[in-house]
């Protein structure tokens, strides 16, 4: 008989219940998370010789207790807490809240889902994870530390430093500087602190990128022969794949980074959306990839982008263009940060909140990407696809808000999408 043990870990302690193959619960523990938690389940689990552990979050809090397992010869599958959570609130008699619930429907979960992921050892794309994550932290902890700085230097000299703060112009400013109040003194101590903080969190990066750098060279992997990724995304690319074998085909794999579009439709009017779903660090990491052959003109992904220009495809055409990717079948991509419409009489700025200003990093991506640095003309007040023949264009009015924002919406949707033809490029290597 296949009896099926639906685990709910927790940090303190993980509930096992066992169920049959009719969804009866068999025999239902409870051990506290420990070094010996391998060894208590095994024993109680000694009578079901055809079994098979159902973990929740088998790369969350089971990491441990999965890797423990399938080390002493177990099989082990993983259940996505939320098909776990469904489970539990559509069936009759256990809707309620708790871990022995929770277990049950993890383990009904694996009985019903042909499909989940079997848990493997880690192999060595875990070593790429774990210093690509540590090299993302020291960078977010140097970015705080430095606009610390920035606020009391600001309060110390006016101006403060308009460049990037660096260890070397950060002291040129403070040796310039004679505190002359308590207050004054403070605050000069303070950024002297934060000074050596920064000059120790750039020593870290410096080391976390050669290692970096010496594991990704002696992995002997073929990801950085791709224009556009360095051992720094390949170290991300690698290491949050894992085992690319899990994977049917490329659209899974596109499926699972979030760059394939998702179907909203209602009434006829097919349209596809940005995905919010899927790994959003491997997502990132395609996305800087694709932006980095888009500003440069000699590489290969950029030549795809001007011949599809060539063939009569412009910028505007953004949609069309990964339509037509997608008839090649090629892998289906969506434009990066393609924002809802809103009503017009609503204005709103460009990042989608009222009084917003387009960023600088925007107005680079434009001219980095090849578009012209000058305002398109005014569009029809409308963001749906124009059609390919008597199309007339809507007059331009300069006092007229909603026209101006529908144009900053249409400029973002479209520019950005230039970027998403390139992902499928990244996810067809793998």
């Amino acid at each position: 008989m296949q009896v099926i043990i639906g685990i709910d870990p927790h940090k303190a302690s993980h509930t096992a219940v066992a169920v049959s193959g009719d969804e009866d619960e068999l025999a239902r523990l409870k051990v506290r998370a420990s070094r010996t938690q391998v060894d208590t389940l095994l024993s109680w689990a000694a009578p079901f010789a055809s079994r098979t552990w159902a973990i929740e979050g088998a790369e969350g809090l089971g990491f441990l207790l999965a890797q423990q397992l399938v080390t002493a010869g177990e099989t082990v599958v993983d259940v996505p807490a939320t098909l776990a959570a469904r489970t539990r609130v559509l069936g009759t008699g256990r809707s309620n809240k708790n871990d022995p619930n929770d277990a049950m429907s993890v383990a009904v979960t694996a009985l019903r889902t042909c499909d989940l992921r079997r848990v493997r050892s880690v192999g060595n794309s875990e070593v790429l994870r774990l210093l690509s994550k540590r090299n993302s932290d020291i960078g977010r902890q140097r970015s705080r530390t430095a606009s610390r700085l920035h606020a009391l230097l600001v309060e110390l000299s006016p101006g403060g430093i308009a460049r990037e703060i660096n260890v070397s112009n950060a002291s040129a400013l403070l040796a310039g500087i004679t505190p002359e109040t308590a207050v004054e003194q403070t605050r000069y101590d303070l950024a002297h602190d934060l000074l050596d903080d920064i000059g120790h969190l750039d020593a870290q990066l410096k080391q976390s990128h050669s290692k970096i750098a010496q594991v990704v060279a002696a992995s002997s992997t073929t990801v950085t022969d791709l224009f556009g990724v360095g051992p720094m995304t390949a170290a991300v690319l690698i290491g949050n794949t894992g085992d690319i074998r899990r994977f049917r085909n490329r659209d899974h794999f596109a499926a699972y980074t979030g760059t394939a579009p998702v179907e909203f439709s209602s009434g006829g009017r097919t349209v596809h959306r940005l995905s919010r779903r899927g790994n959003r660090t491997l997502n990132s990491a395609i996305h800087m990839a694709a932006v980095t052959q888009l500003r440069h003109h000699h590489s290969e992904g950029r030549v795809y982008f001007d011949r599809k220009v060539a063939e009569g495809k412009t910028k505007r055409e953004a949609p069309a263009l990964i339509e037509a990717t997608r008839q090649q079948r090629r892998l289906p991509t969506a434009p990066r940060r393609r924002q809802p419409s809103r009503p017009l009489n609503n204005p709103v700025g460009p990042e989608g909140q009222a009084g917003t200003t387009r960023s600088q990093r925007d107005r680079s991506h434009i001219l980095a990407t090849g578009s012209s640095a000058k305002p398109p003309p005014d569009p029809s007040p409308t963001l749906r696809q124009p059609a390919t023949t008597g199309r007339t264009d809507a007059p331009t009015n300069a006092s007229n808000t909603p026209l101006d924002t529908e144009r900053i919406l249409l400029e973002r949707r479209l520019r950005t999408g230039s970027v998403g033809v390139l992902r499928r490029r990244f996810c067809a290597f793998f």
